[in-house]
């Protein structure tokens, strides 16, 4: 038994050791950087307290504006790309689940192959069908006679670009979670349910969603987060524009500390980006999760 334990404390120390120096020490050291005038050139330059944050804080300032509109722009980011990679997948999953055996695993591996593309390689992409002179979409467009658009420099199409090719990377990722819990339902129940006369919707809403309702809470978090940490598509496709109008938070922290040479302000404004993650993680966390511990 005592031998048990130990090996039980040997597998798990690897991973506490990563955690320790992947994500607790580098917690508290960008908290403790947010406490002082920091820059990338020249390190510390002195303890401010809470300036940094009063600054991020208060309306009127500068980093206030930038962060507020950063913001703003990364929950719309969120909300838009919620209904996409999250239903969209689960029914993707469900039209695999009714696929015969071999086609099943053709079409999976078609649908996540893309989850495998570099964030690089999916805005290239993007940028090449949707460039507003000479890009593919505009050209297609041309030749049936029909206007062309600025995809990339008028809203609401930059925002319609970067959720695509958000959906067309990300989404396997969503569905194969689900493909993998619907596999795990008891086909005897939706045998019963229909003996009791349940249609195709009354089948989903009463065996298909209680039983993979855990995954879903958990792909909805894991899908928030993801969107919260928006990054590389702006960075790539729009550059932040059109006038500021796709700047998410992430990219405002790169700016704020490599750009503007401001190590201590950027780490204070990814410690309040943090903690809004974890308050909106909370929240689902509780609305995904009843009290008897089950989902």
């Amino acid at each position: 038994m005592k031998i048990s334990k130990t090996v039980s404390s040997l597998m798990f120390l690897p991973f506490l050791l990563f955690f320790v120096l992947f994500w607790i020490v580098p917690f508290f050291y960008g908290l403790y950087v947010s406490l002082h005038n920091w820059t990338v050139s020249g390190g510390n330059n002195g303890f401010v307290g809470l300036d940094n944050y009063m600054k991020i804080l208060q309306p009127g300032s500068m980093f206030h504006d930038s962060f507020m509109n950063a913001l703003g722009n990364t929950i719309y980011f969120v909300v838009i790309s919620i209904i996409p990679l999250v239903v969209f997948a689960l029914l993707l999953a469900l039209l695999i689940k009714h696929i015969p055996g071999k086609l099943k695993v053709f079409f999976r591996t078609v649908f996540f192959i893309s989850y495998a593309v570099s964030v690089t390689a999916v805005s290239a992409i993007f940028k090449w069908l949707f460039t507003g002179n000479g890009g593919y979409v505009n050209n297609v467009l041309q030749n049936f006679g029909m206007n062309q658009f600025r995809w990339l420099n008028e809203q609401p199409y930059a925002w319609m670009v970067i959720l695509a090719a958000t959906v067309w990377w990300t989404i396997g990722y969503n569905m194969i979670l689900f493909v993998n819990a619907l596999d795990e339902v008891d086909d005897n129940l939706y045998e019963a349910a229909a003996l009791d006369g349940a249609n195709a919707w009354k089948r989903f809403w009463y065996v298909t969603y209680p039983s993979i309702k855990g995954v879903f809470a958990f792909v909805l978090i894991i899908t928030i987060i993801a969107s919260f940490n928006l990054y590389g598509q702006t960075l790539l496709i729009t550059v932040g524009g059109p006038a500021r109008s796709t700047t998410s938070l992430t990219m405002l922290i790169q700016n704020t500390i490599f750009s503007q040479n401001n190590l201590g302000m950027g780490s204070a404004m990814a410690i309040i980006m943090g903690v809004i993650m974890v308050i909106i993680t909370l929240i689902q966390y509780m609305i995904g999760f009843r009290k008897d511990g089950k989902a």
